[in-house]
């Protein structure tokens, strides 16, 4: 972890400390549907990288002649530009697999992760700042996202991007194919995070106070 003391504060806090996912519980939707093979999570990590940066230098230099009433229609307008860019790039060249990501790609417009760090970062600062918060927030989102495709994948189907690695004596998992167990693998990715960074760890709002009394098990009650 050293390491990432050595990288700027815009990188190296959405990697654990402040990830996206594991901290900030965004981007969910894409992380349930999009992780079943490690190659689409790949692809669909370097489309949010893509976008996230992209959007956040864009929107930096527009930032001090943006009047605030179109602020928002204008943020979604760049993001959508940077997304049809992505899409469009991916049928050219990578046609099936822009059918098997379906409306996925489509649907980073929508990503909270997205807009949350235009919202908040690239309106107040400067283009370099804001590339350099798109690219941590974005790679933050990437570790966790291949993370759980690997699982999936590896365990769940027995391969990894499309290449058996147990071969024909492990049977495939079923349960790691449905969408529920990405709950399951990002739950223990928040666990492993916050047992790491305690500070991450909320405190109880209030305390549970022990029976003064034991309880009477042979008294009964009478409801009207």
């Amino acid at each position: 972890m050293g390491m990432l003391k050595s990288l700027p504060k815009q990188i190296s806090d959405p990697l654990v400390e402040n990830n996206p996912i594991a901290s900030q519980v965004l981007g969910i939707c894409s992380a349930l549907a999009v992780t079943v093979m490690l190659e689409q999570a790949v692809v669909m990590s370097l489309a949010v990288i893509f976008v996230l940066s992209g959007s956040n230098v864009i929107l930096s230099f527009m930032r001090k002649g943006l009047p605030s009433r179109i602020r928002i229609i204008v943020e979604m307008c760049v993001i959508a530009s940077l997304v049809i860019l992505v899409d469009q790039v991916l049928r050219a060249y990578f046609f099936q697999l822009s059918k098997e990501l379906s409306v996925f790609v489509g649907l980073i417009i929508t990503n909270c992760i997205v807009m949350g760090r235009a919202e908040a970062f690239a309106m107040k600062e400067k283009p370099f700042v804001s590339f350099l918060d798109g690219l941590g927030n974005g790679i933050g989102y990437s570790l966790i996202l291949i993370g759980v495709a690997f699982i999936r994948e590896l365990f769940g189907a027995g391969t990894l991007f499309g290449i058996p690695i147990f071969g024909d004596w492990y049977p495939t998992n079923n349960l790691l194919l449905l969408p529920p167990s990405s709950f399951i693998i990002i739950g223990l990715f928040i666990w492993l995070i916050r047992g790491y960074n305690n500070d991450q760890i909320e405190e109880d709002e209030f305390d549970l106070s022990k029976h003064s009394v034991a309880p009477n098990l042979n008294k009964r009650e009478l409801n009207v």
